[in-house]
């Protein structure tokens, strides 16, 4: 069986521009822009000459500086009306030919992380820092007002010494719960336990030593190295260890969402093009999830959310059925008027019994509340055979970190979390 195909070859030089820009550059991101199931290949030739009786040659007595080039597109011949008027409208300066193309076989690696990406592509720039004696009282207001929760020390040249994360403060500055919560809390309860830890310095409570990346160092490396660290951001540095950036994760999936081609199109544009190592969410998503009724006390939901790492409970009918999700910012809002009992729980960490002689009501109320009362029903999830790529767009949407998965029934299968995106990047 063959596959019709068209090749657009180009013979140009290589001192021809489109707008400035080398013509065989321009023609590459277009082409790619066009997101079909095309292959470029640029090649330099040794000698040529030109209608104006220009020589070109590598011969060391007539050395030329403008070698020719010829630029080949190969592609299939459906898409001949999207391709030429754009190559068209590139070549000012060369010959534009067509020929058709009869092929065998069409495969492609397929590649959630592009290979040419590198990290200073991607990495969020000129980040804030801190220094080693900033109170950390100070960086916790910082992170509240932030749209990041971890911010690095430098030293006074700008150096990478350490960084500040959330589990850092957590663990290290008894801070109660996660920045997102803290900031729903009272002005006044926060400003008290900052009291407390006005004293401490980002030199006592910093990770150390940090590990960095190299700005020029490929994005798909960086990820490796999040991955084996089992770090969420890696600071960047230049090639005098400069701090230049920071690596989230929240980056790496803006950069696939843009860079990841739509594979769904290029596969209909000829039904035989086998794309491989194709990664769907069966293939990362955790099943040992959590898991309530809907009429599972507060007290259960909250016993679930504590011994889980991704701090999601997912609430099921008796066929499990997918009714709706809980976080722990869920719970917060079941006490929305009651936020002196939370916070004796939370800053105490004050046994129930004591809490019911403080808060009577806050008691009463939570013993009330079921499952149902408190979760989250407007879910976006995804299905097993769902393709990473996709999970990440609906993340990045969303903006959400974790995925529910169904089957075709709506039964809860588990879920996928952005870590283990993160790997399948690297399998691919």
């Amino acid at each position: 069986m063959t596959m019709k195909y068209n090749v657009i070859e180009i013979f140009t030089s290589e001192e021809a521009r489109w707008k400035g820009t080398p013509l065989w550059e321009a023609v590459i991101d277009h082409v790619r822009e066009l997101g079909i199931a095309a292959r470029v290949m640029v090649s330099r030739g040794l000698a040529g000459c030109y209608e104006n009786g220009e020589l070109a040659s590598n011969k060391i007595e007539v050395l030329s500086f403008n070698m020719p080039l010829k630029i080949e597109i190969i592609f299939p011949a459906a898409e001949l009306d999207t391709v030429l008027p754009v190559v068209e409208n590139l070549v000012t300066d060369g010959i534009v030919a067509v020929e058709d193309m009869q092929v065998r076989v069409h495969r492609t690696q397929k590649r959630l992380i592009p290979r040419q990406l590198r990290v200073k592509d991607v990495m969020t720039k000129s980040p804030e820092t801190i220094s080693e004696g900033t109170p950390v009282s100070e960086i916790i207001r910082l992170l509240l007002t932030s749209n990041f929760n971890a911010v690095p020390v430098v030293d006074l040249v700008g150096h990478p010494i350490g960084i500040i994360t959330q589990g850092d403060l957590i663990h290290k500055a008894d801070m109660p719960v996660r920045l997102g919560l803290l900031a729903q809390m009272e002005p006044g309860h926060i400003e008290s336990y900052l009291e407390t830890v006005s004293h401490k310095t980002a030199g006592e409570v910093m990770t150390k030593p940090v590990v960095t990346v190299n700005q020029d160092k490929r994005l798909s490396e960086a990820v490796d190295v999040m991955l084996q660290h089992h770090l969420k951001r890696l600071p960047v540095t230049d090639a005098e260890g400069v701090l230049v950036g920071i690596l989230a994760r929240s980056d790496i999936f803006h950069a696939i969402t843009k860079e990841t081609p739509n594979w769904d199109a290029i596969r209909a544009q000829c039904d035989v093009i086998d794309v491989k190592h194709a990664i769907a969410v069966r293939d990362i998503m955790r099943r040992d999830t959590e898991k309530v009724l809907p009429d599972a006390p507060i007290q259960e939901v909250i016993q679930c959310i504590d011994s889980s790492d991704i701090q999601r409970v997912a609430v099921v009918d008796h066929d499990d059925h997918l009714l709706g999700i809980i976080s722990d910012s869920d719970l917060l809002g079941m006490f929305s008027d009651h936020r002196a009992g939370l916070w004796d729980y939370l800053v105490r960490r004050l046994p129930f019994t004591e809490i019911a002689k403080r808060h009577e009501d806050l008691i009463q109320r939570t013993q009330a509340k079921t499952a149902s009362d408190v979760m989250k029903r407007d879910l976006v999830t995804v299905k097993e055979d769902t393709p990473v790529e996709e999970a990440i767009r609906l993340m990045v949407e969303h903006e959400i970190k974790r995925l529910p998965v169904v089957d075709d029934e709506g039964k809860f299968r588990g879920m996928v979390s952005r870590d283990s995106l993160l790997r399948a990047g690297i399998a691919h």
